[in-house]
């Protein structure tokens, strides 16, 4: 394997991983965890027990988020709880939550910390504010025990990303505000990889598949998701409804198919189902965008797992890199840029090349670049509908030849100037309406 293979790979890693929940209230579940253990370690030295403290009466949590970490946490499902919002995430976190899971930090609820978590939300033990902070991902969560210990835990720029913690107001742990982790400091932005969707493509078809095969752990994990979704009652029940009205209105074809085992996957992340989704880019409905259309594909026509971890790694990495220039967090809904790697993977399990899947991206960006982003909520499993309606509309369109030209739009003919358009667009913008869209949710 080559140092660049590595390289990459490395990234694939970084930005694909499980995620238990929406990843918004995860991240501050993540830093209310964190902050508890270091108050319980400072507790087991006092000769404190490491857990019962945490089941304290006089026990505080105090949460500053960025508006963005705000708008997607107000009103999709905790897994495991049967609410919704930042307090009980942030209550469970503190309670129950382990840091070292990651993404999947509340993963360990036991029926008795979930009823500790809810006491402390009903009696108005957790407090979450907006931060005055330019940060687009910004959380900084305090744990405070008998009214003067205190730890906290902040994160920022990536969901995982915890870049200091204290103890009483003594930093313990910092990378001054630079990407970071739990204990050292990462280097590296997506920007700094360089991408290109040339390179992308020439590494999903080049690179052993001994070393790229980790990638169907996508394929276990949002597949499961979605038969989850298909079988329960699960929020709007969108890929649900899809799937049992395929003669009568949607028709038993392969984009109802998609579009079914996709937004159901969707439905019962978002109503707190308690099974994790392979993530894209610190989002799991991204994770599910990007992968289940392709898993699809592969299931409705018998594709070796060859072919569907090489379209895998097309569409995850074309999603990572589109996301390097909008951020984790913006008023673009994310599953435009997911539903534009899926694309492109459907076009390589369809025999198309390097050319055929720019022409899919420029279709994807000519299209639907305007979807916003009004919050995580039940509701996301319906435009993840019609972003795989979309791309597979472009896919389908690129494989004939067609591609919406340079003089359209935002489209330019260079593939990597389109995508930065589309960065500019979602990142610069659309500023004005991410905050409009949080002062009209603020206000309901």
């Amino acid at each position: 394997m080559s140092p660049r293979e590595e390289e990459l790979i490395e990234l694939l890693h970084k930005e694909v991983k499980p995620a238990l929940g929406c990843t918004e209230p995860i991240a501050v579940a993540l830093a209310a965890a964190k902050a508890g253990e270091i108050l319980s370690e400072n507790n087991q030295s006092a000769g404190i027990d490491t857990m019962e403290w945490r089941f304290d009466a006089d026990f505080r949590i105090v949460v500053s988020v960025s508006g963005n970490i705000l708008k997607n946490g107000m009103g999709v499902g905790i897994p495991g709880t049967g609410m919704t919002g930042l307090p009980i995430a942030a209550a469970l976190g503190a309670v129950c939550g382990k840091s070292g899971y990651g993404l999947e930090v509340l993963k360990d609820i036991s029926e008795k910390s979930l009823i500790r978590a809810k006491e402390l939300v009903n009696s108005k033990k957790v407090c979450i504010s907006v931060a005055d902070t330019d940060e687009i991902l910004y959380v900084k969560a305090t744990v405070i025990y008998n009214g003067k210990d205190n730890a906290s835990a902040t994160i920022r720029k990536d969901h995982d990303n915890i870049t200091e913690t204290s103890l009483d107001g003594k930093i313990l742990f910092s990378c001054n505000g630079n990407t970071g982790g739990a204990g050292k400091c990462r280097d590296k932005a997506i920007s700094d990889y360089q991408l290109s969707v040339k390179e992308i493509y020439r590494f999903a078809t080049e690179t052993s598949y001994d070393d790229i095969k980790f990638i169907l752990e996508d394929k276990k994990l949002n597949l499961a998701l979605s038969n989850e979704g298909l079988s329960g009652e699960y929020g709007l029940r969108v890929g649900k409804t899809i799937m049992e009205n395929q003669d009568s209105v949607f028709g038993d074809d392969f984009m109802s198919y998609a579009m079914a085992l996709t937004s159901a996957a969707s439905d019962a992340r978002m109503a707190g189902c308690s099974l994790p989704a392979m993530s894209n880019s610190g989002s799991g409905n991204q994770g599910i965008t990007v992968s289940m259309p392709v898993i699809a594909y592969a299931l409705k026509y018998g594709v070796e797992d060859e072919d569907l971890a090489r379209a895998l790694i097309i569409s995850n990495l074309l999603a990572i890199h589109i996301k390097g220039y909008l951020g984790k967090l913006s008023a673009l809904c994310g599953c435009v840029v997911a539903a534009t790697g899926s694309s492109c993977g459907i076009v390589y399990l369809k025999g198309g090349s390097y050319k055929e899947i720019c022409s899919a991206i420029k279709n994807m960006i000519g299209n639907i670049t305007g979807m916003v982003c009004d919050g995580a909520k039940v509701g996301c499993a319906m435009k993840v509908a019609s972003g795989v309606s979309c791309a597979i509309q472009s896919a389908v369109l690129a494989l004939k030849g067609i591609c919406i030209s340079e003089n359209d739009g935002i489209i330019e003919k260079d593939i990597e100037k389109t995508i930065s358009n589309l960065g500019s667009i979602g990142k610069d913008g659309m500023k004005n309406t991410d905050n409009m869209i949080l002062k009209i949710m603020a206000c309901k």
